[in-house]
């Protein structure tokens, strides 16, 4: 007789069939319901649960940080990639779009980054793009005191634009105080909203003022490198050119390679060779101006920066060495980086027009007066022989907005008359562009002196009786 257990029949529940079609059918389902999921996973319908997202959400803090950290280290604006202070600023504000703060700190660095940039038309655009910038910080925090600082900041160095008139000059000069005027009520102890509207104040000549606001900045805020800057401005408009120095190259320590920092300090140094009496203190000067010059254009050369206008500084402290040769050659590197920047050919003839150089003289000065083609620019033709550009180029006019410019006419007029040939047109054209100056500028002295000066020698070669 069998054991009852080893049929393995239940002892606690009915015993059913051991196949139940509809079980079998619910089975069947479930896997081909599997399967096809598994086959929408693979062709990328269905994403699996928890996956990382493609691109992983940053805080706008982690952004201002690393966007400190470029500004530190001096990359303000690299354009071949984003990985810059500017750029990620600008991602930062696309990812609180809402936040003043961020807005007003890319419009501080769109500012300071126009320093980098090599052509007026560009440094116009910048300076524009950071008043948008600064606009927007407002419009979100109107009695934000930094915020409206900083936004009187943007508007001070919109002021100093070669391509704006003399009534906007004003304009901006004066919204920018109304600015600074603003932050300083929200807050009177803001050090940054003192030490712009000194730099607002110096720019409407209003010296002691200035000082003073700067001078208080600085003793308030010693770990700032703007309220060094802005103090080391003031001192420079007042000729104090070695405290200066001391101001400027204390903002360097904060941020050693911001290398418009390097340049004001070599600035500073020429500025002080001028006046000296000593033929070696003299020189001692200008090799110290190179040194921070060099500095400068070593920094950019390391960050990728095609800056010329290091190279630039460095061709005139040569110029006022007596060391032509070397001048010009720095001035044409200036060229290699854009040989379409008209200011730079005005630069470079000026240059050329000091170390006696007239017949090289006249091209430069006439692509920065008049503009010329790439078949005229002979100073561009000379760098491709060399083997420095790959092609001639044209380059357009400046306009005549400010006494810089007006300069460049004086030279390219006096040059026109010195190398002026019967018959050649030379002290005619020279004339027309020294009417044009002072129909431009009726009430500028020492511009009148020099167009009186120019227009005697054209009238003396022509045979002209004076009037």
């Amino acid at each position: 007789m069998r054991h009852p257990l080893t049929e393995r029949r239940s002892l606690f529940r009915e015993v059913k069939p051991r196949s139940n079609p509809y079980r079998v059918l619910v089975w069947m389902g479930l896997i081909l319901g599997a399967v096809g999921l598994l086959l929408q996973v693979r062709r990328g319908e269905i994403k699996p649960l928890f996956l990382p997202t493609p691109t992983p959400t940053r805080t706008s803090q982690s952004y201002t940080m690393e966007a400190q950290a470029y500004f530190a280290a001096g990359k303000l604006d690299d354009p071949a990639t984003d990985l810059d202070a500017l750029g990620t600023y600008e991602l930062a504000t696309r990812a609180d779009p809402a936040n003043a703060q961020l807005w007003a700190e890319l419009a501080r660095i769109q500012t300071y980054s126009y320093t980098l940039l090599s052509t007026d038309n560009d440094r116009l655009t910048r300076l524009q793009q950071a008043l948008i910038s600064a606009d927007r910080a407002v419009e979100l925090a109107p009695d934000d005191s930094t915020v409206r600082a900083i936004r009187a900041f943007v508007l001070d160095w919109n002021a100093s634009s070669n391509l704006i008139t003399q009534d906007q000059r004003d304009e901006y000069l004066n919204r920018a105080e109304s600015e600074a005027v603003r932050a300083l009520q929200l807050d009177p102890n803001n050090v940054l909203a003192l030490a712009f509207y000194a730099e607002v104040l110096v720019d409407q000549q209003k010296w002691s003022q200035a000082e003073q606001y700067a001078r208080q900045a600085v003793e308030r805020a010693p770990d700032s490198m703007d309220v060094h800057r802005v103090y080391a401005t003031v001192l420079e408009n007042l000729a104090k050119y070695r405290t200066s120095i001391e101001e400027y190259l204390a903002a360097a320590e904060i941020t050693p390679n911001f290398t418009y920092l390097y340049l004001r300090v070599g600035y500073g140094y020429r500025n002080l060779g001028l006046r000296e009496i000593s033929t070696q203190a003299q020189e001692d000067l200008y090799t110290t101006a190179l040194e921070y010059f060099e500095r400068a254009a070593n920094i950019n050369e390391q960050l990728g920066v095609r800056d010329p206008q290091p190279y630039v500084a460095i061709a005139k402290t040569y110029t006022q060495m007596g060391q032509a040769f070397v001048a010009s050659r720095n001035a044409e590197k200036a060229l290699e980086f854009d040989p379409t920047n008209s200011d730079t050919y005005g630069q470079l003839g000026m240059i050329y027009v000091q170390s006696k150089n007239y017949e090289s003289a006249l091209p430069a000065l006439q692509c920065a007066v008049e503009g010329c083609t790439a078949e005229e620019n002979t100073i561009a033709l000379d760098l491709v022989d060399q083997g420095l550009l790959t092609e001639s180029v044209a380059v357009k006019p400046l306009p005549l907005t400010n006494t810089t410019v007006g300069y460049y006419y004086i030279r390219y007029g006096s040059v026109l008359a010195f190398l002026r040939r019967a018959g050649d047109g030379r002290c005619e054209k020279s004339m027309a562009l020294m009417a044009k100056l002072r129909a431009t500028f009726p009430n500028d002295v020492d511009l009148l002196s020099n167009i009186q000066t120019n227009e005697g020698l054209c009238n003396s070669l022509m045979g002209t009786p004076l009037p």
